[in-house]
């Protein structure tokens, strides 16, 4: 089964920040992806705005349930007081819960779920009363699908970075492999697989033909950088293609 794409717009909202300009802008390029076939849009909205702003989640809520009622909207990031009350207000279809801070260039690991024990278990149970999809953020380690699950959690982001990061072939595949493992571990523990981070056009075909558990992969820095290349819906095309999707790249919206 095809995998559903997330196109993350981070970087796209990154570049804009760079001037005090509105482009650009998150909204439209989101637009496009979803045009090009994207199934949702990610963002990650931090502390310091650095990319995402706080003012731009609703504008791409509204737009997502204005024009496209059968996609979904995904936020992600470290469940501090105030990224609760943005969730509980705009109401996204998943949170995918992050354990980043304000001194990471990027997310880079997942959570120690055993030591957050309480505090996750808590924060999922709040965030699911209000009807919304819980992701947890996770290091590609087999124990952590069956921890996830323990804390109330419907699905794992199971952390590419390492893989997407190995350029040698025997590295790759020991990588990959983890990643393999932990999604078959989410098998077993009975909960839902997402992955991301640093997949590119040439990593994710065997992620997708390894893993046929994989429900989604957000993707953003490489498919954003691609856009340079394609255009933004030449290359959400190209990365639904490596989803295992059927689509035309021979055109562009």
């Amino acid at each position: 089964m095809p995998v559903a794409l997330s196109a993350n717009v981070n970087a796209v909202a990154e570049l804009r920040n760079r001037r005090n300009l509105p482009w650009p802008s998150v909204v439209a390029l989101s637009r496009i992806a979803l045009s090009a076939g994207a199934a949702g849009i990610t963002v990650h909205p931090r502390p310091d705005e650095r990319h995402i702003k706080l003012s731009d989640v609703p504008e791409i809520a509204e737009m997502i349930s204005a024009e496209f009622p059968d996609r979904e909207f995904n936020v992600e990031g470290n469940p501090d007081a105030r990224f609760i009350e943005l969730v509980e207000r705009v109401r996204p279809d998943q949170v995918t819960l992050v354990p980043d801070d304000i001194r990471q260039a990027t997310s880079d690991h997942g959570w120690d779920i055993e030591q957050h024990q309480g505090f996750l278990t808590d924060i999922i149970a709040r965030i699911k009363s209000g009807g919304m999809r819980v992701s947890v953020f996770v290091d590609p380690t087999p124990e952590t699908a069956h921890q996830a699950r323990a804390v109330g959690a419907d699905r794992i982001e199971i952390y590419t970075g390492p893989y997407g990061g190995a350029l040698e072939p025997d590295s790759q595949r020991r990588e990959l492999d983890c990643v393999v493992a932990t999604g078959r571990a989410a098998v077993e523990a009975g909960i839902g697989v997402n992955a991301g981070h640093d997949l590119t056009l040439d990593n994710l075909p065997p992620l997708v033909a390894a893993l046929p558990n994989l429900l989604e992969v957000s993707i953003g820095h490489c498919l954003t950088a691609d856009a340079l290349l394609y255009g933004m819906d030449g290359s959400v095309r190209r990365y639904l293609e490596a989803c295992g999707h059927q689509v035309d790249t021979s055109t562009t919206l």
